[in-house]
């Protein structure tokens, strides 16, 4: 496993902390991929910036000045780009955090991660609290990934954090951050299974496979089964899922889809087996649980056909 010295890892924080600036920080990813919107609340950080409008402009992964910084930030883009592999030790299934945020959280058209520390910190109602950066990447780490916690004072978590600061450049604190989007579908039509699994074999098979699988983590990710996010995932509820797949699949032609058939996809993809979130019932302490969060309960209704889709998305 990859080591920095502790004056680096010193600079990584006091970094990061100038980058967030006067806050104290919630998330990525999610999930990813999205997860921060499913948090329902902000916390609102007085500054002008919360109406200014700034311009997506991150400085290149191929231009990190040199410094005690760059290699702290040149690990976090590997451990973001290649999650699954640069940090093994702590993934659970063949995920990265550029499954859901291309290319590193660079792509602007999906999902970026330009910016985001600027969000941080955010009070999200699934937490029940205040989140910081780390713990938002944590959050990633035990949902998406499937896997396990960075400690706090580690290399990964200090090169993420770092990584993230770099790439957040010229984002205020509580600025718009257009790019960033919401995988979200606010109002989610009743699906129709057997119609999205008739889609998922005409459109996406061959980047995920027959069997859900997927092709590579990066090129196309597992989609349920083993290797791919737990039920505890923001990605495991229909908004999310619905959301994510309209704005951004087919790759490349992202937004032609219509609710109906990102739905009826999302529907199928969700009615898999997948790994279990062991901790659902500590989510959401402070009440406002959402139905739409396909758990075990939820796949073996779709496959028994005792579902109650009008139930299911009535919080949306």
């Amino acid at each position: 496993m990859k080591k920095m010295t502790t004056g680096i890892a010193g600079t990584i924080l006091i970094a990061a902390t100038l980058f967030v600036g006067a806050a104290i920080s919630d998330k990525i990813l999610g999930d990813a991929n999205g997860e921060t919107n499913e948090a329902a609340v902000k916390t609102q950080i007085p500054t002008t910036a919360n109406s200014q409008k700034v311009v997506y402009a991150p400085p290149s992964i191929e231009e990190v000045p040199d410094g005690p910084m760059k290699e702290a930030i040149l690990y976090g883009y590997e451990l973001v780009n290649n999650t699954h592999v640069a940090a093994d030790d702590y993934v659970g299934n063949q995920l990265s955090c550029t499954s859901c945020h291309a290319g590193a959280g660079y792509d602007e058209q999906a999902s970026s991660l330009v910016g985001v520390t600027a969000n941080y910190p955010q009070y999200i109602a699934r937490s029940g609290g205040i989140v910081t950066i780390e713990e938002r990447i944590n959050g990633c780490m035990v949902r998406s990934m499937n896997g396990k916690k960075f400690d706090m004072n580690s290399d990964e978590l200090e090169a993420m954090v770092a990584y993230f600061a770099y790439i957040s450049q010229g984002v205020p604190i509580g600025a718009e951050r257009e790019w960033a989007g919401t995988s979200n579908m606010k109002s989610v039509p009743i699906p129709d299974v057997a119609h999205g699994e008739e889609l998922y074999a005409q459109s996406c098979i061959a980047c995920h496979a027959a069997d859900g699988s997927g092709t590579g983590a990066t090129t196309g990710p597992a989609l349920w089964g083993e290797n791919s996010f737990n039920d505890g995932a923001g990605m495991a509820r229909m908004s999310k899922m619905a959301g994510y797949i309209q704005n951004n699949m087919p790759v490349g032609a992202g937004g032609t889809l219509s609710d109906q058939d990102a739905a009826d996809l999302a529907a199928y993809i969700l009615s898999q087996d997948r790994p279990e979130w062991a901790n659902h019932d500590k989510d959401w302490p402070k009440g406002g649980r959402p139905n739409d969060l396909m758990n075990k309960e939820k796949r073996e209704q779709v496959k028994n056909g005792t579902i109650d889709w009008e139930q299911v998305l009535s919080t949306n």
